[in-house]
């Protein structure tokens, strides 16, 4: 774990610290010694100001938490209202080497429901509230233009979901520092 880092949240005294990104170019073994260390702090009745751009990060740490979108708060809450808002689910699909993944792309876009895709790993990802009528909505248009899928999930959506359907940049389209979440720990 870097000194700096470690001085920075250890060194600060009282009820209130600030901590910004203190797990940025940290190794999984030292990012999970700093969340001890921070959530260690929230135990003894400190109240933490976290900046990170993590936002699983901000999921596992913070009570409140505020998304930014370009200098601006775009939504506050708590971790499961912010994902509340983006439905219960997502549908998490690879599309068959042979496939035309950018017309699975148009198709699966045409839903507007927070589109991440990915055409290296010829993966798309779209929010729904899990039922058997949505999920047939994405589907049935990729099954009638003879699209197949290798595989697909449906998962909990992520503070990461949160951030890309509110600021409707999908992945390959956010803007330079886009992506950052404020979280206030109490």
């Amino acid at each position: 774990m870097s000194d700096a880092k470690s001085v920075r949240i250890i060194g600060l005294t009282g009820q209130y610290a600030a901590v910004d990104e203190p797990t940025t170019g940290l190794d999984p073994r030292s990012r999970l010694a700093m969340w001890d260390v921070i959530e260690k702090l929230m135990v003894g009745g400190v109240t933490i100001l976290l900046t990170t751009q993590y936002l699983d990060e901000a999921d596992k740490l913070a009570d409140r938490i505020a998304v930014l979108d370009r200098g601006k708060i775009i939504a506050e809450g708590t971790g499961d209202e912010l994902k509340a808002r983006v439905g219960s689910e997502r549908l998490e699909m690879v599309i068959a080497p042979g496939n035309d993944f950018a017309a699975a792309q148009r198709i699966v876009g045409a839903f507007g429901m927070g589109l991440q895709s990915s055409e290296g790993e010829r993966s798309l990802s779209v929010a729904t509230d899990g039922s058997v009528r949505a999920i047939k909505q994405v589907l049935d248009p990729l099954y009638d233009a003879g699209i197949e899928l290798e595989r697909m999930v449906v998962q909990k959506p992520t503070l990461d979901d949160v951030f890309l359907q509110l600021t409707g940049h999908e992945t390959g389209s956010r803007p330079a520092g886009a992506g950052e979440a404020d979280a206030s720990l109490a």
